[in-house]
């Protein structure tokens, strides 16, 4: 099954994981955040116990059915190739940057066409520091910036993340050691089978089709090639129609309930972090799920930056705050990204170009 062959079958993998999006949104996730990997993780970590903020804190079947459903469909179709490469702590670094830059906007690059098909014009706007820094990426790119070559490593070595997220699932399923939000986005999902079978197929299309938001603008940007696009679009589509079928699409900046800001600024930069790194890192958050799953460490190493780096955010006040309506006096409370937060995403970007301009490709040696 090759999906990457033609931009019909890669628009219909797109179609595929925007219809897992939707039905998991129909069935409970939270309203604009029906699919989104830094939200997820971040929940995640809270119920791991890495950071104590209590209205984020559940162990999100998706995120452990996308790894193991890419871990699945690679070895299925024997695509499956245990790797490791160089700059371990730099790919962790990055994973770091790519997680606090999604909490100031908060949401990863797949959150944010979401929020988008749902007249969320922040998300609009995001998409114009999202594009800027994945250009950033690409300038680095054209200048000989690389992380080394991935070498084929032990079989085992590759199957290590996927065996971590089956750990978490059977904790999940199996015990009350894990923490669960009792209010808050937390404690909105849909029911545990669903979301992991929905995991699984939208890890397996995301595997096949390449599905990579970062990846998708780099290749538009370097090479004019729409192939990748292809699958953001077909799945902006799906969610579009749902979003207008269901009534959830609102045209605006200030909704409350979406959890969304309408800080543009920070908007922007949140999106330029994410942007910039995940070009540098090799692909978005969705993609380094994904690679992980099929047997990339270096991917691995960038989820665990990810999952250390939700935890920093809440852990040191680094996250945004979304727009929301007061209960009591019924008026509307805007969000906002605390200054921790703003410092940390200047920071971020700092270290972007510090890595991009500091890491070369080696140049063979002429006999």
């Amino acid at each position: 099954m090759n999906l990457s062959d033609s931009k019909k079958k890669l628009a219909l993998a797109g179609a595929v994981c925007g219809l897992v999006a939707a039905c998991l949104a129909f069935m409970g996730n939270p309203a604009n955040m029906a699919f989104c990997i830094a939200c997820f993780i971040r929940d995640t970590a809270g119920a791991l116990g890495m950071h104590q903020a209590e209205v984020v804190q559940y162990a999100r079947p998706e995120v452990i059915g996308l790894v193991l459903g890419a871990f699945i469909i690679s070895v299925a179709t024997k695509e499956y190739r245990s790797t490791a490469g160089s700059s371990t702590m730099t790919r962790f670094v990055l994973g770091m940057i790519i997680m606090i830059g999604s909490l100031v906007f908060l949401g990863c690059p797949l959150r944010m066409i979401i929020r988008m098909s749902a007249g969320d014009l922040n998300a609009w706007v995001a998409l114009i520091g999202f594009i800027f820094g994945v250009a950033a990426g690409v300038f680095a790119l054209r200048r000989g910036f690389s992380l080394g070559r991935a070498h084929v490593t032990n079989k085992a070595g590759g199957a290590v993340l996927p065996v971590l997220m089956a750990g978490i699932l059977v904790l999940a399923l199996c015990s009350s050691l894990l923490k669960a939000s009792e209010a808050g986005p937390g404690s909105l999902h849909a029911p545990l089978i669903a979301s992991l079978i929905g995991g699984l197929v939208f890890g397996a299309f995301a595997q096949k089709s390449r599905m990579c938001f970062a990846g998708s603008m780099r290749d538009i940007i370097l090479m004019k090639n729409f192939d990748l696009f292809s699958v953001i679009a077909g799945l902006f589509v799906v969610m579009l129609v749902f979003n207008v079928a269901t009534g959830r699409f609102v045209l605006g900046f200030h909704t409350p309930g979406i959890i969304a800001h309408s800080d543009h600024l920070w908007n922007v930069l949140g999106m330029y972090a994410v942007g910039f790194a995940a070009v540098l890192a090799g692909g978005c958050p969705l993609r380094q799920l994904i690679l992980a799953g099929q047997g990339s460490s270096d991917s691995a190493v960038t989820v665990l930056g990810m999952f250390f780096g939700a935890a920093l955010c809440h852990n040191f006040g680094l996250a945004a705050s979304g727009t929301a309506l007061n209960a009591e006096t019924k008026e509307v409370v805007a969000g906002a990204v605390p200054l921790n937060g703003k410092v940390a995403c200047i920071i971020c970007i700092l270290v972007c170009f510090a890595i991009a301009f500091t890491h070369k490709r080696e140049e063979k040696k002429q006999k």
